[in-house]
Parts: C-alpha cells; structure tokens; sequence
C-alpha cells in the first residue's frame, strides 16, 4: 500500500511507544470503511519521553466555607400536662 494515501488524513492516537505512534484511522475499500492501525514513525525532535504510568497523586487541598450556627434550645417538659393526659 502507497505511504502517499496517508497523507493528510485525520487519525487517532491509539498506542506510544518510544520510537513510534500507533494511529486509528478509516480507509474506503470498496463499498465500505475499514478502520485501518497503523504505526507511524516519531519525528526525532530531541525530547525524552516517559513511557511508564504516572500514579495521579493527590487531590489538591481545598477549603471549607463557614456554616452558620445556630442555637437550639430544649422546649421545656411539661409535667402536669404529660400526666392529664394531654398533649
């Protein structure tokens, strides 16, 4: 297959390695569209890059807004009325 089909086309990045890139792309065979993976060569450009796992780390700190207080106070038992009966 020519390398000049590719040229141009818009793809997505589905694999890195350190030398090269694999991308996903549609390719019409016939009466229907293929998706077609591909490595294609990384320019060298003379960065390093880490191809290990970088673990998330910690979530930044943050903080709480002030609630506002409010104070409650007990209702007052009612002695004679809880013993009529009544409510």
């Amino acid at each position: 297959m020519p390398h000049k089909f590719y040229h141009g086309r818009t793809g997505r990045v589905w694999n890195v390695t350190k030398r090269a890139v694999g991308v996903e792309l549609n390719k019409q065979v016939g009466n229907r569209i293929m998706r077609k993976r591909i490595h294609a060569e990384a320019k060298a450009q003379g960065k390093i890059i880490s191809t290990k796992r970088q673990p998330e780390g910690p979530k930044p700190g943050f903080m709480v807004g002030g609630a506002i207080l409010e104070t409650v106070t007990p209702i007052p038992y009612d002695v004679v009325n809880d013993l009529k009966g009544g409510y």
